[in-house]
């Protein structure tokens, strides 16, 4: 295919071997998700066609920027179910702000820290808004929004002592943790107790002692990781224990082959991007959620002995394709969105640029010439694949919460 730059452009999704669903030729039943299914491959290969001709082929950063900062201005109604986010709010903004190398303004840091300030529980942890309960993860949210902003009047707003206190009143004898008192336990809660216990220096034992035990079991026949054991296995709940397990340094306590195998077949052969459940759509947030995750498993494969050594400098999922399919297929004039034919939002636009970072920093080794990464534009910042945090802004949060500052 050749652009209107006169270069050739060659996107696999138009391969003879890709020029069709999966199933096509199949005797299979007609129903409700095979036909979105059939909807979002022709929105792709709309896409792919005429990409080269009328779609750019880098990321649209002065827009993904005026669309973020925008956020803290003012929110469309639509938000308002989102009332119990405020941290998690700023934290796909600020931390989308990051990835794209962006130096968040003053006004912007000084509004977060007012809008955390009036979330934080003076009993331990924060809350998803004023006057509402602490919850596990709107104090992950709150702490990784707040080590975005990295000065010192951001990161001093953290009552290590009193989130310390917050933890094991969430934890449960089995190693599981709950999101709130009485509330719900889940790989979420595990690993956003984890995350953060980590991220402020406060001692590991004997508080997750149990916990490795607990993700373990959540660990699905399909490979995957579900809620809780003997649920269904997911991306986010995957990465999730993935990702605490890691922290953990328990990661093979679970079956790293069956889970290379499930994170594997999640990526869609045609669209490219990956889904969150076996037979589900395609959606840009999951470039996050379940890219991340492999770094995270191949560094396990490469130090345990007795597992079939992955190299380093080699990838486990097809990098080309995920660039392909956010960049091309999931860019509107505002932000990033889910999948072709839906509107952007701050979720799915900062997870799918994490996805891309993962893409761009992870893996070096790539036998396709992948244009897309040499385009200067599409050059994001390196994430910490276990926090979802630049490596920059990591390293300022660790570093000012030091080991001798912990509470007794």
């Amino acid at each position: 295919m050749e652009g209107s730059d006169g270069r050739s452009h060659s996107y696999r999704a138009l391969e003879r071997c890709h020029c069709l669903p999966f199933w096509m030729g199949e005797e299979m039943p007609w129903t409700k998700s095979t036909e979105a299914q059939w909807e979002t491959e022709e929105l792709c290969e709309k896409l792919y066609s005429s990409h080269a001709s009328i779609h750019p082929r880098h990321l649209k950063r002065k827009s993904l920027v005026r669309f973020m900062l925008r956020g803290f201005d003012s929110l469309p109604s639509s938000y308002s179910s989102l009332d119990s986010s405020h941290p998690w709010l700023c934290f796909w903004i600020l931390n989308g702000l990051r990835i794209l190398g962006e130096k968040i303004p003053d006004s912007v840091a000084k509004k977060t820290i007012s809008i955390l300030r009036a979330c934080q529980d003076p009993s331990g942890g924060f809350t998803g808004g004023p006057g509402q309960v602490s919850h596990l993860a709107a104090t992950y949210a709150a702490c990784m929004a707040l080590s975005c902003v990295g000065t010192e009047e951001a990161l001093s707003l953290i009552d290590k002592k009193g989130v310390r206190t917050f933890l094991y009143q969430m934890r449960r004898s089995s190693g599981a943790f709950t999101m709130n008192l009485d509330g719900e336990e889940d790989t979420r809660a595990v690993y956003c107790a984890v995350s953060v216990a980590v991220l402020l220096n406060i001692p590991l034992r004997p508080l997750f002692d149990l916990s490795p035990f607990w993700l373990a079991d959540c660990q699905t026949y399909e490979g995957g990781f579900g809620a809780v054991p003997g649920c269904e296995a997911h991306g986010g709940y995957t990465y999730c224990a993935l990702a605490a397990l890691y922290l953990l340094e328990k990661p093979m306590l679970c079956d790293l082959r069956s889970l290379v195998r499930w994170l594997s077949a999640r990526q869609t052969r045609y669209e490219g991007g990956f889904q969150g459940r076996t037979n589900k759509l395609v959606d840009s947030c999951y470039s996050f959620w379940q890219g991340a995750a492999f770094p995270l498993v191949q560094q396990a494969l490469s130090t345990d002995p007795d597992s079939v050594h992955v190299p380093m400098n080699s990838w486990l999922f097809d990098k080309v394709l995920l660039r392909q399919y956010v960049l091309l297929c999931c860019q509107n004039a505002d932000g990033i969105c889910d999948k072709p034919g839906k509107g952007s939002d701050y979720y799915h636009t900062c997870y799918a640029l994490g996805g891309l970072s993962i893409a761009h920093h992870e893996f070096l080794f790539d036998e396709y010439n992948d244009e897309l990464a040499d385009d200067d534009l599409n050059i994001l910042e390196k994430l910490h694949p276990a926090f979802n945090l630049t490596l920059d802004a990591f390293d300022t949060a660790r570093s000012f919460f030091l080991p001798s500052s912990d509470v007794s």
